[in-house]
Protein backbone atom coordinates (compact mmCIF):
# COMPACT_ATOMS: atom_id res chain seq x y z
CA UNK A 1 0.00 0.00 0.00
CA UNK A 2 1.35 3.39 -0.92
CA UNK A 3 -0.26 6.27 0.72
CA UNK A 4 -0.49 9.44 -0.84
CA UNK A 5 -2.23 11.60 0.72
CA UNK A 6 -4.03 12.41 4.13
CA UNK A 7 -6.42 10.38 4.91
CA UNK A 8 -6.60 8.17 1.39
CA UNK A 9 -4.49 5.35 0.33
CA UNK A 10 -4.41 3.57 -3.07
CA UNK A 11 -3.77 -0.18 -3.18
CA UNK A 12 -1.04 -0.87 -5.75
CA UNK A 13 1.99 -2.76 -7.18
CA UNK A 14 3.96 -0.15 -9.58
CA UNK A 15 5.73 -2.08 -12.26
CA UNK A 16 9.39 -2.59 -12.05
CA UNK A 17 10.29 -0.98 -15.43
CA UNK A 18 8.48 2.35 -14.37
CA UNK A 19 10.47 5.03 -13.06
CA UNK A 20 10.21 8.73 -12.04
CA UNK A 21 13.84 10.34 -12.40
CA UNK A 22 15.98 10.79 -9.21
CA UNK A 23 14.94 13.96 -8.49
CA UNK A 24 11.68 14.06 -8.24
CA UNK A 25 10.15 15.40 -5.34
CA UNK A 26 7.75 17.47 -3.81
CA UNK A 27 7.55 21.17 -4.29
CA UNK A 28 5.92 23.42 -2.23
CA UNK A 29 4.86 25.52 -4.09
CA UNK A 30 0.74 26.68 -4.75
CA UNK A 31 -1.63 29.04 -5.54
CA UNK A 32 -5.21 29.92 -4.36
CA UNK A 33 -6.39 27.90 -6.75
CA UNK A 34 -5.09 24.40 -5.93
CA UNK A 35 -7.51 22.32 -5.36
CA UNK A 36 -9.91 23.88 -6.90
CA UNK A 37 -12.13 22.02 -9.54
CA UNK A 38 -14.48 23.57 -12.33
CA UNK A 39 -16.52 22.03 -14.98
CA UNK A 40 -15.70 24.10 -18.26
CA UNK A 41 -18.33 22.57 -20.71
CA UNK A 42 -20.47 19.57 -19.61
CA UNK A 43 -17.93 17.26 -20.70
CA UNK A 44 -14.66 19.19 -19.95
CA UNK A 45 -13.56 19.61 -16.25
CA UNK A 46 -10.70 21.06 -14.71
CA UNK A 47 -8.59 20.98 -11.59
CA UNK A 48 -6.07 23.01 -9.86
CA UNK A 49 -3.13 21.18 -8.52
CA UNK A 50 -0.80 23.60 -6.80
CA UNK A 51 0.21 25.76 -9.91
CA UNK A 52 -0.60 23.20 -12.87
CA UNK A 53 -4.36 22.07 -14.31
CA UNK A 54 -5.28 18.27 -15.12
CA UNK A 55 -8.34 18.21 -17.06
CA UNK A 56 -11.16 15.39 -17.11
CA UNK A 57 -12.26 14.90 -20.83
CA UNK A 58 -16.01 12.91 -21.23
CA UNK A 59 -19.22 12.75 -19.34
CA UNK A 60 -19.93 11.67 -16.33
CA UNK A 61 -23.01 10.27 -17.55
CA UNK A 62 -21.54 7.14 -19.73
CA UNK A 63 -18.20 6.73 -17.77
CA UNK A 64 -16.55 7.39 -20.77
CA UNK A 65 -13.38 9.51 -20.28
CA UNK A 66 -9.75 10.70 -20.46
CA UNK A 67 -7.05 12.10 -17.75
CA UNK A 68 -5.05 15.16 -19.67
CA UNK A 69 -2.06 15.61 -17.67
CA UNK A 70 -0.92 14.23 -14.59
CA UNK A 71 -0.31 16.91 -12.19
CA UNK A 72 2.74 17.46 -9.57
CA UNK A 73 4.30 15.24 -7.97
CA UNK A 74 2.41 13.52 -4.94
CA UNK A 75 -0.88 14.58 -6.43
CA UNK A 76 -2.12 11.13 -6.84
CA UNK A 77 -4.67 10.82 -4.47
CA UNK A 78 -6.13 14.22 -4.97
CA UNK A 79 -6.76 13.69 -9.04
CA UNK A 80 -7.89 10.28 -7.84
CA UNK A 81 -10.91 12.12 -5.47
CA UNK A 82 -11.40 14.50 -8.05
CA UNK A 83 -12.56 11.86 -10.50
CA UNK A 84 -14.49 9.95 -8.05
CA UNK A 85 -16.06 13.05 -7.55
CA UNK A 86 -17.00 13.33 -10.74
CA UNK A 87 -17.90 9.70 -12.24
CA UNK A 88 -17.94 7.60 -9.20
CA UNK A 89 -16.91 5.13 -6.94
CA UNK A 90 -14.24 2.93 -8.66
CA UNK A 91 -14.13 5.00 -11.81
CA UNK A 92 -10.97 4.59 -14.50
CA UNK A 93 -10.20 6.11 -17.25
CA UNK A 94 -9.89 4.84 -21.06
CA UNK A 95 -6.14 6.26 -20.99
CA UNK A 96 -4.02 9.32 -20.17
CA UNK A 97 -3.05 11.85 -22.74
CA UNK A 98 0.08 13.86 -22.10
CA UNK A 99 0.49 17.38 -23.46
CA UNK A 100 4.36 16.85 -22.78
CA UNK A 101 6.53 15.22 -20.34
CA UNK A 102 7.54 17.79 -18.03
CA UNK A 103 7.40 17.67 -14.10
CA UNK A 104 4.74 19.65 -13.48
CA UNK A 105 2.46 17.66 -15.92
CA UNK A 106 3.79 14.15 -15.37
CA UNK A 107 4.70 14.25 -11.15
CA UNK A 108 2.10 11.46 -10.43
CA UNK A 109 1.43 9.59 -13.97
CA UNK A 110 3.32 6.25 -12.24
CA UNK A 111 0.63 6.04 -9.14
CA UNK A 112 -2.24 6.77 -11.27
CA UNK A 113 -1.20 4.23 -13.88
CA UNK A 114 -0.75 1.63 -11.22
CA UNK A 115 -3.91 2.65 -9.89
CA UNK A 116 -5.98 2.64 -13.08
CA UNK A 117 -3.86 0.71 -14.98
CA UNK A 118 -4.33 2.52 -18.16
CA UNK A 119 -2.49 3.49 -21.24
CA UNK A 120 -0.67 6.69 -21.60
CA UNK A 121 -0.64 8.40 -24.82
CA UNK A 122 2.10 11.13 -25.74
CA UNK A 123 3.53 12.32 -28.63
CA UNK A 124 6.40 9.81 -30.30
CA UNK A 125 8.99 12.95 -29.95
CA UNK A 126 8.59 12.88 -26.19
CA UNK A 127 9.02 9.45 -26.23
CA UNK A 128 12.80 9.95 -25.20
CA UNK A 129 11.89 11.72 -22.10
CA UNK A 130 9.35 9.40 -20.96
CA UNK A 131 11.05 6.19 -21.62
CA UNK A 132 14.09 7.06 -19.62
CA UNK A 133 16.53 7.70 -22.64
CA UNK A 134 17.00 11.61 -21.96
CA UNK A 135 16.48 14.59 -19.85
CA UNK A 136 15.24 17.70 -21.16
CA UNK A 137 17.85 20.41 -21.47
CA UNK A 138 18.44 22.36 -17.84
CA UNK A 139 15.91 24.93 -16.59
CA UNK A 140 17.12 28.47 -17.32
CA UNK A 141 16.88 30.88 -13.86
CA UNK A 142 18.45 33.50 -15.66
CA UNK A 143 15.41 34.28 -18.23
CA UNK A 144 13.60 36.97 -15.93
CA UNK A 145 10.57 37.09 -14.98
CA UNK A 146 10.27 36.54 -10.94
CA UNK A 147 10.92 34.05 -8.74
CA UNK A 148 9.45 30.93 -10.17
CA UNK A 149 12.21 31.46 -13.04
CA UNK A 150 14.76 31.62 -10.30
CA UNK A 151 13.71 28.80 -8.43
CA UNK A 152 13.36 26.18 -11.91
CA UNK A 153 16.89 24.60 -11.13
CA UNK A 154 15.28 23.20 -8.67
CA UNK A 155 12.76 21.30 -10.24
CA UNK A 156 12.80 17.90 -11.33
CA UNK A 157 14.17 17.49 -14.95
CA UNK A 158 15.57 14.13 -15.20
CA UNK A 159 13.56 11.60 -17.91
CA UNK A 160 11.26 9.38 -16.11
CA UNK A 161 10.41 5.61 -17.61
CA UNK A 162 6.45 4.82 -18.50
CA UNK A 163 7.95 1.04 -19.41
CA UNK A 164 4.98 -0.73 -21.71
CA UNK A 165 2.25 1.40 -20.64
CA UNK A 166 3.19 4.40 -23.09
CA UNK A 167 1.79 5.04 -26.79
CA UNK A 168 1.81 6.84 -29.61
CA UNK A 169 -0.90 9.10 -30.59
CA UNK A 170 -2.19 8.23 -33.82
CA UNK A 171 -0.87 9.62 -36.86
CA UNK A 172 -3.87 10.83 -38.00
CA UNK A 173 -4.29 13.23 -35.37
CA UNK A 174 -7.36 11.65 -33.76
CA UNK A 175 -7.56 10.69 -29.83
CA UNK A 176 -8.20 7.08 -29.28
CA UNK A 177 -11.85 7.23 -27.24
CA UNK A 178 -11.98 10.69 -27.88
CA UNK A 179 -13.79 11.20 -31.87
CA UNK A 180 -14.57 15.03 -31.09
CA UNK A 181 -11.43 15.89 -30.30
CA UNK A 182 -8.45 15.92 -31.92
CA UNK A 183 -4.22 16.69 -31.26
CA UNK A 184 -2.28 19.26 -32.82
CA UNK A 185 1.67 19.17 -32.83
CA UNK A 186 2.36 22.43 -31.18
CA UNK A 187 5.92 22.35 -30.71
CA UNK A 188 8.63 25.12 -28.93
CA UNK A 189 8.23 24.33 -25.42
CA UNK A 190 9.46 20.25 -25.99
CA UNK A 191 9.63 18.84 -28.80
CA UNK A 192 6.52 16.69 -29.05
CA UNK A 193 4.51 19.18 -27.36
CA UNK A 194 0.85 18.84 -28.81
CA UNK A 195 -2.86 20.45 -27.91
CA UNK A 196 -6.05 19.21 -28.16
CA UNK A 197 -9.18 21.10 -29.98
CA UNK A 198 -12.62 20.19 -30.15
CA UNK A 199 -13.65 21.59 -33.63
CA UNK A 200 -17.64 21.41 -32.25
CA UNK A 201 -17.53 23.13 -29.26
CA UNK A 202 -14.21 25.32 -30.63
CA UNK A 203 -12.94 24.30 -26.97
CA UNK A 204 -8.95 24.44 -27.03
CA UNK A 205 -6.44 22.52 -24.62
CA UNK A 206 -3.40 24.38 -25.07
CA UNK A 207 -1.32 22.42 -22.79
CA UNK A 208 1.65 24.60 -22.14
CA UNK A 209 1.50 26.38 -25.80
CA UNK A 210 0.59 29.48 -24.52
CA UNK A 211 -0.52 29.96 -20.75
CA UNK A 212 -3.01 32.39 -18.92
CA UNK A 213 -0.67 33.63 -16.12
CA UNK A 214 2.51 35.04 -16.17
CA UNK A 215 4.57 31.42 -14.75
CA UNK A 216 7.66 32.78 -13.90
CA UNK A 217 6.29 35.00 -11.00
CA UNK A 218 5.54 33.52 -7.66
CA UNK A 219 3.21 36.18 -7.34
CA UNK A 220 1.30 35.71 -9.54
CA UNK A 221 1.20 32.43 -9.85
CA UNK A 222 0.24 32.26 -6.16
CA UNK A 223 -2.66 34.95 -7.05
CA UNK A 224 -3.44 33.18 -10.41
CA UNK A 225 -3.69 36.79 -11.98
CA UNK A 226 -5.42 36.23 -15.09
CA UNK A 227 -2.89 37.31 -18.02
CA UNK A 228 -1.93 35.90 -21.64
CA UNK A 229 1.65 34.35 -21.68
CA UNK A 230 3.29 32.62 -24.16
CA UNK A 231 5.04 29.18 -22.61
CA UNK A 232 7.05 29.26 -19.67
CA UNK A 233 10.16 30.71 -20.36
CA UNK A 234 12.45 29.20 -18.01
CA UNK A 235 12.11 25.38 -19.84
CA UNK A 236 11.08 26.68 -23.46
CA UNK A 237 14.00 26.28 -25.70
CA UNK A 238 12.44 26.67 -29.28
CA UNK A 239 11.59 30.02 -29.40
CA UNK A 240 10.70 30.35 -33.02
CA UNK A 241 8.29 27.00 -33.06
CA UNK A 242 6.57 28.32 -29.90
CA UNK A 243 5.39 31.55 -31.60
CA UNK A 244 4.47 29.35 -35.00
CA UNK A 245 2.26 27.12 -32.75
CA UNK A 246 0.82 30.15 -31.13
CA UNK A 247 -0.59 31.04 -34.56
CA UNK A 248 -1.55 27.99 -35.36
CA UNK A 249 -3.80 28.15 -32.65
CA UNK A 250 -5.16 31.60 -33.30
CA UNK A 251 -6.13 30.45 -36.57
CA UNK A 252 -8.79 27.92 -35.07
CA UNK A 253 -10.41 31.17 -33.62
CA UNK A 254 -11.09 28.67 -30.16
CA UNK A 255 -14.11 30.02 -28.02
CA UNK A 256 -12.33 29.12 -24.95
CA UNK A 257 -9.40 27.80 -24.09
CA UNK A 258 -8.11 26.19 -21.16
CA UNK A 259 -4.01 26.29 -20.58
CA UNK A 260 -1.50 24.01 -18.02
CA UNK A 261 -0.97 26.89 -16.13
CA UNK A 262 -4.01 29.80 -15.48
CA UNK A 263 -7.38 30.29 -15.59
CA UNK A 264 -9.92 29.10 -18.25
CA UNK A 265 -10.09 32.22 -21.02
CA UNK A 266 -12.91 32.76 -23.22
CA UNK A 267 -14.70 35.16 -25.94
CA UNK A 268 -13.93 38.34 -26.96
CA UNK A 269 -10.93 38.10 -24.05
CA UNK A 270 -9.33 35.36 -25.52
CA UNK A 271 -9.66 36.38 -29.12
CA UNK A 272 -7.91 39.63 -28.95
CA UNK A 273 -5.16 37.98 -26.00
CA UNK A 274 -4.39 35.55 -28.38
CA UNK A 275 -3.91 38.67 -31.44
CA UNK A 276 -1.86 40.71 -28.88
CA UNK A 277 0.40 37.80 -28.23
CA UNK A 278 1.43 37.16 -31.39
CA UNK A 279 1.45 40.68 -32.67
CA UNK A 280 3.64 41.30 -29.21
CA UNK A 281 5.58 38.05 -28.98
CA UNK A 282 8.98 39.86 -28.68
CA UNK A 283 8.11 41.69 -25.84
CA UNK A 284 5.38 39.45 -23.85
CA UNK A 285 7.07 35.77 -24.65
CA UNK A 286 9.96 35.80 -25.93
CA UNK A 287 13.09 36.09 -22.53
CA UNK A 288 14.88 39.35 -22.50
CA UNK A 289 18.14 37.99 -20.86
CA UNK A 290 19.27 34.04 -20.76
CA UNK A 291 20.42 31.60 -22.87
Amino acid sequence: MLVIGRGFSIEMEIETEMSYGSDYHYLPVTSLESGVGQEIMPDLFGLTVQIVNVLFVGSPEDQHWMLIDAGMPGSASHIIQAAEQRFGPNCSPRAIVLTHGHFDHVGSIIELIAHWDVPVYAHPLEFPFLTGKQAYLPADPSVGGGLVSRMSPWFPNEPINLGDKLRRLPADRSIPDLPQWRWIHTKGHTPGHVSLFHSGARALIAGDAFVTVKQESIYKVFMQEMEISGPPKYFTTDWPSARDSIMQLEALKPLIAVTGHGKPMEGELLATSLQRLITDFDEIALPHEGK
